[in-house]
């Protein structure tokens, strides 16, 4: 028993040094740790060996490494200028823009269009005439793809395509789309020629828990038409229904259509994607531009856990920093780190019409308790709170001032922040970012307010519930 005891105390001696000696991990996060092995004896060590840093192969990252830098010598002109954003964005929002444009090198671009799609058929349908109208290529990347009638259609509009000479690529993460990646619809997809990738493969699980994470995921939602329309926004290759979660259904998302500049970048970011998988190198890539006369100035943000620690944050931060008026946010996650959850309180305390639209249940539970701990800091500070109340809003998006907005997969959880691969796009204009509030006040009508007396008349045993699990929250 003295032996077993003694060894415990080696085991967790040993990791709290590893944690002490880790720069990057905020205080709260190396507080989270010690609750863990402390409080899990044995259980609480195997778990941050399995989770608990962010490892990545030095070949992942020399892969990363080489495909930008082949994007930056060969592509630089679809990534934009440094100095173009004073011409084309307003100036409180300059700093954010120059901040989203320093995480992987994509600056604003002038000449872009958006369509919100009505719904998801909308989409489906938009989606799928686009590609049966593609002469050149389409590129898909999806976290989610399943084998429902969205998924089928996609990938039968895939086959259509590479059947009639169109160069067809499609990748699929390892972990979100398993089902699909042992389905006949998967061979039949190679059979017709559609190239296929497979992200973050799980199929050498040992030698993935060596030398990085299993939960490592590709999270992005990416469709590029010919380089000329690319889609963005929260929606898997899934229905609505969503049948592998379907209690939780319908899953509510946004997506719009995109044309002009911003698509080059949108491409080059799978490319990023595709090379380091592949191997494959830029030249394989069609790349074009073509402006609106009247679009608007939009740049791609695709984080990842091969980027700078902290980027995503800190880009909310700034986004948030910068409103005047308001700012508008649902997710379906919400954990934030203590960057965003100040930012926020700190806009409402000056003034900022901050409002939050979060599910009223989440398919998480252990997201849910963590996001409500948060509720009395930021009634208190005067932002306003909705739980949405007709399904999982899965819908990711930010308003800010009736002028910008963010769109695509990062949700306001640290999964986003430091472990998936996310895309997004950033945006100035009225009138897109006025569709996405009208959209985004829609699912406010459908929502619940939650107020300040209902928290505080919250039970003692939920809310100390509540604080347990965001106690751990830094490492959710």
């Amino acid at each position: 028993m003295n032996l077993l005891i003694a060894a415990h105390g080696l085991i967790v001696l040993t990791f709290t040094l590893r944690i002490l000696l880790r720069d990057e991990l905020s205080p709260p996060a190396r507080m989270a740790w010690f609750v863990v092995l402390i409080s899990l004896p044995v259980f609480g060590s195997v778990i941050y060996v399995f989770f608990g840093e962010v490892k990545l192969s030095r070949q992942e990252r020399r892969h990363h490494e080489a495909a930008f830098a082949q994007i930056r010598a060969r592509a630089a002109r679809f990534m934009g200028r440094p100095a173009d954003v004073d011409a084309l964005i307003a100036e409180p929002y300059r700093p954010a823009f120059r901040y989203a444009a320093s995480i992987n090198g994509f600056h604003a671009v002038h000449g872009n269009t958006a369509d919100l799609m009505a719904d998801a058929a909308q989409t489906t349908a938009r989606m799928i005439a686009d590609i049966d109208a593609a002469q050149d290529h389409v590129h898909v990347l999806y976290y989610i793809w399943l084998e429902d009638g969205t998924g089928t259609a996609l990938a039968e509009a895939l086959i259509r395509a590479a059947r009639r000479g169109v160069t067809c690529r499609a990748m699929a993460d390892a972990l979100g789309s398993r089902r699909l990646l042992k389905s006949p619809l998967w061979r039949r997809m190679a059979d017709a020629g559609v190239q296929l990738a497979v992200a973050l493969p799980l199929n050498r699980p040992l030698r993935t828990i060596l030398t990085s994470r299993l939960d490592l995921r590709n999270h992005r939602k990416i469709t590029v038409i010919d380089g000329r329309i690319t889609y963005c926004g929260s929606r898997n290759s899934a229905d609505p229904e969503f049948r592998v979660k379907a209690k939780y259904a319908p899953w509510v998302d946004i997506m719009l259509r995109f044309e002009g500049p911003v698509v080059a970048q949108n491409q080059l970011l799978f490319a990023s994607d595709w090379m380091q998988t592949t191997g494959e190198t830029l030249d394989r890539f069609s790349l074009s531009a073509t402006p609106a006369q009247n679009g608007f100035a939009a740049l791609v943000v695709g984080d990842g856990p091969l980027e700078r620690n902290g980027s995503t944050p800190q880009l909310f931060s700034s986004l948030i920093a910068a409103a005047r008026r308001s700012v508008t946010i649902s997710t379906p996650y919400f954990v934030p780190d203590t960057t965003i959850l100040e930012t926020l309180a700190a806009a409402a305390h000056r003034g900022v019409a901050v409002t939050l639209v979060f599910p009223a249940r989440n398919d998480s539970w252990i997201v849910a308790a963590a996001s409500r701990s948060h509720y009395r800091r930021l009634l208190g500070a005067g932002c306003v709170i909705h739980e949405f109340r007709d399904g999982l809003l899965h819908a990711k998006t930010l308003t800010i001032d009736g002028r910008v907005a963010l769109i695509g997969s990062s949700n306001l959880d640290l999964r986003s922040f430091d472990l998936n691969y996310e895309n997004n796009i950033l945006l100035q204009d009225e009138t897109v970012t006025a569709a996405i509030a009208e959209r985004q006040a829609d699912y406010i009508a459908r929502s619940g307010k939650v107020t300040l007396s209902q928290v505080n008349a919250w039970p003692a045993y939920q809310r100390i519930w509540n604080n347990v699990i965001a106690t751990v929250g830094p490492i959710l």
